[in-house]
Order: structure tokens, then C-alpha cells, then sequence
């Protein structure tokens, strides 16, 4: 019988790519999901279930027989009891989990450059989880992506959303502060692969090129035509202007910890490209920049409310 992995928010972005992969190697695929009654582009493929946070026996018998966890589980933000804090705690029950039901391998999707020491939560509570797994005794992979970009994806997206129906586009101070797109694709291969090798191990997950923000803002403006006049802001101030678009949007288009992230370049890693699809040449596809930002995509809608 084939393997079975189980992936946490594979109707997700980022686990929709990897659960996709792992079908195509022909194993069997569990998703454990905040929407597990959701329409879904698998069908009958992926059986899903809920979290269980709050039931870890549930969790732990819902683990039993896998192989591999991959998990794609975080929070972009937090809303009301949803917390960073409850975020970093809910995984840690998930990783008691897998230890308990036998799980071989975890593969966790973290973030490029988290410290105990970050001022922003969300690199520090990353980092916090990233601690847990090194002393649970699991052998693991920690794959650490950049920038996710891709069909579905949501940043991305928007920042095209935005350039295509507004005359100016605020960017946070500079802009000249850097980061390395990775292609979801790419970041899903590098899970997968990752799953096989027998060492713990730590990887960053980054395309092949390197842009400023400035440079990323240009290339997705003439991607879609945009005749949006770029204003560099006090990221304070683009901060405000981002809230007032969200409250509009009911979104929440930029956080502070996106800001600072790609302020202290937490975006960009000294190490080698780990993926090899460019996002410039990505754009270039027709439909693809026909497509990029003709929708805007809500946070909220995806995982809050509905």
C-alpha cells in the first residue's frame, strides 16, 4: 500500500502544490484543515478532517499511520482569539501529536530569518515552533521560503490589484530593501524532497533572482500596464493607508510585521538559490498577466469568514 502523508492546509495555497506533488508520486494524501467541509479542487482524492487543537487524543489518532507531516499551518495575522501566540501553541500540540502517533518525518513550512529575539511576532513565534521541533526528537526538515509566489497566491496578487486600479501605489519607505521570490512549485519540490533525506536539516527556500521593492513593484506595474505613480511613505504612514484601503476592502492588506520584515531585509537570505523558476519570466506568460490582480483576494474571506 502506498505511503500516506498528511498535510495541514493542503486546500490552501502552499498545501494545495504539495499534497498535489504527492499524489502525482502516487501516495496517499490526509489533509487536517480549519475548513474541512469546504468544495475543494481534489475531490475524492484527499479525505480531510478537522484541527482537533483542542483535542489532542483526536489529533494523535488522526496521525496514526502516517509517514510524513507536512505542515503549512500559521496565521498571516491575528483576529480575535486567533493570536500568534495560539498559533505557536497549536503547533506545538500538533508536533506532541505526531510524536505520539509514531510519524516519521515532519516537514515544516517556516519563514526566511526568524529570531526569539525578532521584535515582530511573526517571525518570532516561526521561530518559536522551529525551537519546539529541533528539541521534540522528531527527525524533521524545516524549508524557510521568502516570498511565495504563484497561481492563487495572495500578496502578489494584490500588490496587482492595487496597481491596476489606483493612481498611486505607496510603498514603505525606500523600497530599496530586498527579497527573493520563490515559485510555489519550487518551494512545494523542495518539501517533498526534503521529506526523503534521512538528516534534520534546515533549508531556505528562494528563487533565482534578487529585486528591491521598487524593482518588484515596476515589474509587476508593466506585467499589467499600470500607470500608477509609485510615493514612497513613511512606512507609518503607508501602514495607515493600507487600513484605510483594508476597511474599505473589509481586509487587512498590510501589517506591521510586513513592513518591518521586508524593512530589515528578513526577506532575503545570503545563501544559494534553492528554486529555479524566475518570477520575471513567470509574468511574461500571457494569461498570467492577464490574470494577476483581475481579482482582488481577501485574507479574511479565505480563512475567517466563511
Amino acid at each position: 500500500m502506498p505511503s500516506l502523508s498528511v498535510v495541514t492546509g493542503a486546500f490552501g495555497f502552499t498545501g494545495k502544490h504539495i499534497a498535489t506533488r504527492l499524489l502525482a508520486n502516487g501516495e496517499r494524501v490526509k489533509t487536517i484543515t480549519g475548513h474541512a467541509d469546504s468544495p475543494n479542487d481534489f475531490g475524492g482524492q484527499i479525505s480531510a478532517v478537522p484541527f482537533y487543537f483542542d483535542a489532542p487524543d483526536k489529533l494523535t489518532a488522526e496521525l496514526v499511520g502516517a509517514t510524513t507531516l507536512y505542515n503549512t499551518y500559521w496565521v498571516r495575522f491575528g483576529r480575535g482569539e486567533v493570536t500568534f501566540e495560539r498559533a505557536v501553541q497549536n503547533i506545538k500540540t500538533l508536533i506532541k501529536a505526531a510524536k505520539d502517533a509514531g510519524v516519521q518525518r515532519l516537514v515544516h513550512i517556516s519563514i526566511t530569518n526568524p529570531s526569539l529575539d525578532s521584535p515582530y511576532p511573526y517571525f518570532n513565534g516561526k521561530a518559536q515552533v522551529e525551537q519546539a521541533i529541533r528539541e521534540s526528537g522528531l527527525s524533521y526538515a524545516i524549508v524557510r521560503p521568502a516570498f511565495v509566489f504563484g497561481e492563487g497566491d495572495v500578496l502578489l496578487n494584490n500588490i496587482a490589484w492595487m496597481l491596476r486600479r489606483f493612481p498611486f501605489f505607496f510603498v514603505p519607505g525606500t523600497g530599496e530593501y530586498q527579497l527573493q521570490p520563490i515559485y510555489v512549485e519550487d518551494l512545494a519540490r523542495l518539501a517533498v524532497e526534503a521529506a526523503e533525506k534521512p538528516e534534520d536539516l534546515t533549508v531556505d527556500a528562494i528563487g533565482p533572482e534578487t529585486y528591491s521593492f521598487n524593482e518588484l513593484v515596476d515589474l509587476v506595474a508593466r506585467a499589467v500596464g499600470s500607470k500608477a505613480r509609485i510615493l514612497h511613505l513613511n512606512p507609518r504612514a503607508a501602514l495607515v493607508s493600507s487600513r484605510l484601503i483594508g476597511r474599505a476592502l473589509n481586509d487587512v492588506v498590510l501589517t506591521w510585521d510586513e513592513v518591518g520584515g521586508l524593512r530589515d531585509n528578513l526577506l532575503f537570505s545570503e545563501g544559494p538559490p534553492t528554486g529555479t523558476v524566475s518570477l520575471r519570466d513567470w509574468m511574461a506568460y500571457g494569461q498570467i498577466a492577464a490574470s494577476l490582480g483581475a481579482e482582488y483576494a481577501s485574507e479574511l474571506k479565505r480563512h475567517y469568514l466563511r
